[in-house]
């Protein structure tokens, strides 16, 4: 069974009367249910306003992968949760972190860099599967078309990708990596830029099916039960 956390800060959707109407249960409940259709991911929700985040330390360590949606709070997030899901990851938990959960504190922590990019208004996106060999891509088209998404453009300031999977690119002739994977530690990450709040991406299949791709693909293959002191080097009995 797969243990799966997603997290939202669940505030677009209480505010904006456009975002509940697509939305009306929240970002994070509309992941978790067509996750939870998977016999073998069982699935909870946390978000912001909740006692820690809802991200006590018992739920962290109950978690195989993390999905990440922040925007309009990044700032309210805790220090103290976000070294404890940064080390979390080191140790073996996989990270997704979806649209503008680029500025998210955790994401930020796990690259070290600005993770700072281009954008504007809606515009049409034609999502490239750049990797068509990679276990996120299965089952996923050659490309497929968002017809209205926030535009997201390079130059991204993030690491190089280890692996990248899906290649965005806009009407207005932007281009940007849309789909990577990072192996940090003993943990994977997973950026995927689709997703902005006014518009139903996360009720497309081809969403779904890459979200639920990468749940499975970052699910840890082993845990370390900690980590040393610089996070460079495995304690001894990891050796």
């Amino acid at each position: 069974m797969i243990k799966v956390t997603v997290w939202n800060e669940f505030i677009h959707e209480n505010v904006n009367e456009h975002v509940r109407s697509i939305y009306p249960e929240g970002i994070h409940n509309e992941i978790a249910k067509f996750l939870s259709k998977n016999e073998d991911i069982q699935v909870r929700t946390a978000t912001l306003r909740e006692h820690n985040h809802g991200l006590d330390d018992e739920i962290l360590d109950d978690t195989d992968v993390l999905i990440w949606w922040g925007h309009a709070a990044h700032h309210e997030v805790s220090d103290e949760i976000v070294a404890k899901v940064h080390e979390c990851v080191l140790k073996g938990m996989g990270f997704i972190a979806l649209h503008s959960a680029h500025y998210s504190k955790p994401f930020i922590k796990l690259m070290g860099t600005s993770c700072s990019l281009r954008w504007r208004d809606d515009d049409r996106e034609r999502l490239w599967c750049v990797n068509p060999g990679h276990p996120i891509a299965r089952g996923v088209p050659e490309y497929f078309e968002i017809p209205n998404e926030e535009m997201y453009g390079e130059f991204f300031d993030i690491p190089t990708p280890d692996e990248l999977v899906f290649l965005g690119w806009f009407r207005g002739g932007e281009v940007f990596r849309s789909g990577c994977v990072f192996n940090r530690g003993y943990g994977k990450v997973f950026y995927f830029q689709p997703g902005h709040e006014t518009h139903p991406i996360y009720k497309d299949e081809n969403i779904q099916r890459i979200i639920t791709n990468a749940v499975y693909y970052l699910n840890p293959v082993k845990r370390r039960e900690r980590i040393s002191a610089d996070c460079t080097k495995a304690p001894e009995e990891d050796l």
